[in-house]
């Protein structure tokens, strides 16, 4: 079993802002793999599929970006996901508009939603597939630049970068290896 974590915040006011690529991607996955996401009582809307027997888990935490570990770590134990068997999406600052980046393990690097499923999983050993939204233009604060929505330019480029991240997630699934992903798509 795989579970499949796009980091979001939940509510319209949000449907199309940086922060919710995380939630752009594993809607897409559920789409093409005809996945219908529900509420979980563990604060998620939950999507899954098989994939040569094996069952995906998508989940979209519900909690706010920067509680997503309060949904995680108990879906995990619920659903008995080692660390090993997760992968987050999420978007990353750092990175260039459109640019995606699979890591294996790592710090934060300030992201509040990597924070918080560190600190509830205990670790910062899991898989983390990056989406880049660029940096603040100047006199922006990272919370508005974050909370926009992408202008016509970025949401083109956008369109195709969720495109190879579903891309990615397909391909590690299928090979069940990491590693041969991060070097294929990195």
């Amino acid at each position: 079993m795989k579970m499949i974590v796009g980091l979001g915040n939940p509510g319209k006011k949000y449907e199309k802002t940086k922060h919710n690529v995380g939630f752009m991607t594993v809607e897409g996955l559920a789409k093409k793999h005809g996945a219908t996401f529900k509420k979980n009582p563990f604060e998620a809307e939950v999507a899954d599929f098989f994939v040569n027997g094996e069952k995906i888990l998508l989940v979209k935490p519900q909690t706010y970006m920067n509680e997503s570990g309060r949904a995680v770590g108990p879906l995990m134990t619920y659903f008995g996901i080692y660390k090993e068997e997760l992968l987050v999406v999420h978007d990353d600052l750092d990175l260039a508009v459109g640019k995606i980046r699979l890591r294996q393990k790592g710090s934060a690097g300030g992201h509040n939603g990597i924070k918080s499923i560190i600190s509830h999983l205990g670790s910062n050993e899991f898989d983390r597939l990056k989406i880049g939204i660029g940096h603040p233009q100047a006199h922006t604060t990272v919370i508005n630049h974050v909370l926009q929505p992408f202008n016509k330019q970025e949401q083109a480029i956008m369109t195709d970068s969720i495109d190879k991240a579903k891309e990615a997630i397909d391909y590690f699934i299928e090979t069940n290896n990491f590693v041969q992903t991060m070097n294929r798509f990195n």
